[in-house]
């Protein structure tokens, strides 16, 4: 391991000696956990017609090469009266991405890189909120300690306010089989929706408001957040009622074959500082010195004379799409998971993946039937699709985010993911992983791509 890479792990130590937890109450006054993960990966050369195309930037660079990152967080929790809870969670990162975070659509290969990461350690708040739960009687669950989460007793049927500075996806899109960075599969691809633009600063934290209706097996979700000030920046826009994300989410339990399931129905509605992929297309017809060259404004940084930007036709457009997720136990140690999306495809990426509609498909397994009960397997393939609007602004050199190799035969973004986790001991995981990608950046001149990884992961 480079000794670039170990840095950040002195700074993780002192996190991690604080990482404790008040356990066995019926109501948790307080908590505090930690946890520390280190992700390598590399991927072998793979064959390319051609890269970063008359100064288009955001090709993967076809030649062998390495990233890693560090992060390390803690979680701190306290009760400060009676059904409510407040969280603070302070982090830090470091990294090395591929190709400096260009020429994947949805499947990035290690959910824990940020757009504004380097390999010095940065520190930051991730989060800082307020929880609020309303019993409204029924039967009594209990809810186990845990990160970002007080150990208590609350009522089948309750209302859970949530309010300040968060990510969406602590809130929706939940389940148990594919979600969770540090313990499962490494792939964007299966932290939640790739097509689920939801509203975030660079680092995938924002502010906002949500709130939970909870009725036996029904859960209704419903939440405004803020948006990055332009895309996929780390500033974000604090105008709520002019620029914003929104989201609702239907939620219905149920046992199918005697083993429990959910399904869960999402919409997303982002009104943000956008650009068009036919408005940037057409101000270039209509006046080619509107190139991405010539572009002074914000832009990704594309030298392409003969290409069509974004940057010049940003406005507040509006960015909506559906989601479907099913999550069913399959036995006792086995669960899978299904998630389905599409957005309208019209705008640029404002907070997360370069993808217009998605689809993955994970198993994952425990180790209990072959004595590891620490242990587990992941098993998941995932579709990227891309807009045709999306399609023809890439075909002519223009870029986005993460995406652009300057010229473009269109096909799906297609991975695989295959994992194993080991149980090291009780609180420490290393995690073995291989992914394949085809058609990278939705381009069938280019790949496909053999990515090998492993995690260490740490919590207490």
């Amino acid at each position: 391991m480079a000794a670039a890479a170990l840095k950040p792990f002195g700074c993780a130590a002192l996190l991690l000696t604080l990482a404790f937890a008040a356990h066995g109450e019926e109501d948790e006054r307080w908590n505090a956990y930690g946890q520390a993960t280190y992700i390598a990966n590399k991927h072998d050369a793979f064959p390319a017609a051609y890269t970063n195309l008359n100064g288009s930037p955001n090709s993967l660079l076809p030649q062998k090469e390495r990233s890693w990152s560090a992060t390390a967080t803690g979680y701190l929790g306290m009760r400060p009266w009676r059904g409510g809870e407040i969280y603070f969670v302070p982090e830090m990162i470091a990294q090395v991405a591929f190709s400096g975070l260009h020429g994947l659509g949805g499947s990035v290969q290690n959910g824990e890189l940020e757009k504004t990461g380097f390999s010095d350690p940065i520190f930051y708040r991730s989060r800082l909120f307020l929880r609020q739960t309303w019993n409204l009687g029924g039967e009594t669950e209990r809810v186990d300690s845990g990160p970002m989460q007080l150990a208590r007793i609350v009522s089948s049927k309750r209302f859970v306010l949530t309010a300040g500075n968060l990510a969406i996806i602590d809130i929706f899109d939940r389940n148990q089989y594919a979600g969770d960075i540090r313990q499962q599969f490494l792939s964007m691809n299966f932290a939640t929706y790739t097509a689920y633009d939801f509203g975030a600063d660079a680092r995938g934290y924002t502010w906002g408001v949500a709130g939970e209706y909870f009725a036996g097996r029904w859960a209704l979700r419903a939440g405004r957040f803020l948006v990055p000030n332009l895309p996929n920046q780390l500033q974000l826009n604090h105008q709520p009622f002019k620029y914003y994300a929104d989201q609702v989410e239907v939620e219905r339990g149920h046992r199918w074959g005697g083993r429990d399931g959910k399904v869960q129905v999402l919409v997303y509605r982002n009104v943000a500082l956008m650009g068009r992929f036919d408005d940037a297309v057409a101000a270039f017809h209509a006046d080619p010195a509107k190139n991405a060259a010539n572009c002074t404004e914000y832009n990704y940084n594309s030298a392409n004379s003969t290409a069509p930007d974004l940057c010049y036709v940003r406005g507040r457009h509006v960015k909506y799409g559906l989601g479907l997720s099913l999550e069913q136990a399959v036995s006792d140690d086995a669960g899978i998971n299904l998630r389905v999306m599409k957005s309208d495809g019209h705008s640029e990426v404002d907070a997360f993946e370069s993808v217009d509609a998605s689809a993955a498909l994970a198993l994952l397994i425990k180790g209990t039937r072959w004595h590891r009960p620490q242990d587990s397997i992941g098993l998941g393939i995932a579709q990227n699709w891309i807009s045709s609007a999306h399609a023809n602004y890439l075909a002519l050199g223009g870029v986005d985010a993460f995406v652009g190799d300057g010229a473009l035969n269109k096909a799906p973004e297609r991975a695989l993911e295959a994992y194993y986790n080991i149980g090291v001991t009780k609180f420490a995981w290393l995690t073995l992983d291989y992914q394949r990608v085809a058609n990278p950046a939705y381009n069938s001149d280019r790949g496909p791509v053999d990515i090998y990884g492993f995690r260490l992961h740490a919590e207490f």
